[in-house]
């Protein structure tokens, strides 16, 4: 059985584990102060434009999350969210659990816009008897596989800079979102749009790990106390630094996600082509197609992916993912196998 389910069902890529093996009795400085962190620390500056960023590599997506949310706001502050966000849908409350309110919106493409945001400054204005809306969470791609554009988040930039609200990104897929086919926004965008954001690693070719970026460093003055003090800071620091210097040298994750893309969007024809719509129009290595039960109930018997919520009695939505190492054959398969199915 074949698993749709993720895109970090696979290892790692070879240049990936050939480079560990390369370099595994190359004596390094400890915490992140080795040679390829600092390397790749550089070439992601040169990426993003901007030679002030303050940069840091972290195991995990919900750990990046939580350390850097926690790390800038006070203890009466809140995030604002999406519905859909990750850090409410996904994370076992562990914005929460450092005592920081997470404050939803309800969105039908899994986007903030600024006239949602400010319905909650609103409804969060009675000053001081409720919590403080300080930080914007957003992700791209989201969690529904739509992709901000760039007017958007300018627009977004913006309107949290005259309301004196950092604006943070969610990076997890964000090589897939800026290898879609109808992105218009760049690394660099990103880096001067936002205030902080990450690049992740996990779902896009490497072993784990994400890069925090701090578009203003004075916003990570102590985000190596923060790192230290919640168990993030690695002594074998050199393991994630590697994996984004081989992953940025040339370029190799954005060619992993294109990839990713390339395989899904495929898949995502093939669905069309049978008649049956999506949840969202399909942009990255997620897809969400509506398809009846029936059908759904027969290709779980040779693939694995999620049910992702009932439309009716008849039809429900799924998640398909592909990832940097799905092969074509697979998809190929899975796309007869549809065929036979639906037809």
């Amino acid at each position: 059985m074949y698993s749709f389910k993720n895109d970090y069902a696979e290892g790692a890529h070879p240049n990936i584990l050939h480079k560990l093996i390369e370099t595994n009795l190359v004596q390094q400085m400890g915490y992140g102060e080795d040679g390829y962190s600092v390397e790749a620390k550089e070439i992601l500056r040169q990426k993003i434009q901007n030679h002030d960023a303050a940069i840091y590599f972290v195991s995990g997506g919900t750990q990046t999350n939580l350390i850097v949310i926690s790390s800038l706001l006070r203890p009466h502050e809140a995030v604002i969210s999406a519905e859909t966000g990750h850090i409410y849908a996904n994370e076992a409350g562990a914005i929460e659990a450092t005592g920081h309110r997470v404050i939803t919106v309800e969105t039908k493409d899994g986007k903030l816009k600024p006239d949602g945001i400010e319905n909650i400054l609103q409804a969060y204005s009675l000053r001081p008897h409720v919590v403080k809306p300080k930080l914007v969470y957003i992700s791209n791609s989201t969690e529904i596989g739509t992709i901000y554009t760039k007017s958007e988040i300018e627009r977004l930039s913006i309107y949290c800079k005259s309301k004196e609200l950092y604006l943070f990104l969610d990076g997890a897929r964000l090589g897939h979102a800026l290898t879609a086919k109808n992105n218009d926004l760049t690394l660099s965008d990103i880096s001067h749009f936002t205030d902080v954001f990450y690049i992740g690693g996990t779902k896009n070719g490497a072993l784990l790990g994400e890069a925090v970026i701090f578009n203003r460093a004075d916003l990570a003055t102590d985000f190596d106390y923060m790192l230290k003090q919640k168990g993030a800071l690695l002594a074998k620091g050199r393991l994630l630094g590697l994996q984004f210097l081989e992953l940025f040298r040339d370029d190799l994750y954005f060619s992993l996600a294109k990839h990713a893309n390339e395989m899904a969007m495929k898949i995502a024809r093939a669905i069309e082509a049978q008649g049956y719509s999506f949840l969202t129009p399909p942009h990255t290595n997620q897809i969400f197609p509506i398809l009846p039960k029936a059908v759904i109930d027969e290709l779980m018997q040779q693939y694995d992916f999620y049910e992702w919520e009932a439309v009716d009695e008849q039809r429900s939505v799924v998640r398909i993912i592909t990832s940097w190492a799905t092969n074509e054959n697979i998809v190929d398969t899975f796309i007869d196998s549809l065929k036979g199915i639906t037809n």
